[in-house]
């Protein structure tokens, strides 16, 4: 699994949203991004996820349609929930949106599955902010055939930068694609050199999963071990 964007740039009806960037990730990755406060680093995001039409460049996903293989969480305006509605709705609702038994009783089992259960009748607005991105991360990746993360700026929740970090790259260390858009943390808190919005030369992702070895090379290991035996 892989994203790739290049040159990727997003213009609004009042001019630019995001001056071109690149990036790159595979599965088991994990890229932080960085863009200035505003709706640029989404539109990057959704770009990402096949939901804004570039204006300039291209996205590549390997695996599929962008809308089914890339899920992007807690997107200001776009896919961030009602804070009114409780969570049980909310979970309900994403469950639905999975193609997912989504009754009660199913939604009563995933919260109770991701140590929830006690918050189903919080109002969302109310969730610590710990709390609301690893259920809606968990969500997301729970979703069938999904194989890219963009985690829309978590840090505008909450300063506790390990909080989302750690989230991520378990969620990298499975095998998933793991971007991470911030905005309102300071370049120098974040806890990797992160790409930048705007910039074409862009730091390598982490790499947190261990790499699988290529068909050929698995072969070879095999041929290897037999011959030992």
């Amino acid at each position: 699994m892989r994203v790739q964007a290049d040159r990727v740039s997003v213009t609004g009806p009042h001019g630019t949203l995001l001056s071109p960037t690149s990036l790159t990730v595979s599965g088991g990755e994990l890229a932080i991004v960085h863009g200035e406060p505003g709706v640029g680093v989404t539109a990057f995001g959704l770009a990402l996820a096949g939901r804004l039409k570039p204006a300039t460049g291209t996205v590549t996903v390997e695996g599929g349609d962008p809308r089914n293989v890339v899920a992007i969480v807690d997107a200001p305006g776009v896919s961030e929930p009602d804070g009114a509605l409780s969570l049980q709705v909310v979970v309900g609702e994403e469950l639905e949106l999975a193609k997912r038994p989504a009754n009660k009783v199913a939604v009563a089992k995933w919260l109770a599955e991701h140590d929830a259960a006690a918050f189903a009748t919080t109002r969302f607005e109310n969730i610590e902010p710990v709390t609301r991105t690893r259920l809606l991360t968990a969500l997301a990746a729970d979703r069938e055939g999904v194989g890219v993360l963009v985690l829309d700026t978590p840090d505008r929740h909450t300063s506790d930068v390990d909080s989302w970090a750690k989230l991520a790259r378990e969620h990298a260390e499975r095998g998933l694609a793991v971007i991470v858009l911030t905005a309102t943390t300071p370049v120098s808190a974040l806890p990797e050199k992160p790409a930048l919005c705007g910039a074409l030369d862009q730091p390598d992702p982490v790499r947190c999963a261990p790499v699988e070895p290529e068909p050929a090379e698995t072969a070879e290991i095999e041929k290897t071990s037999g011959d030992q035996e």
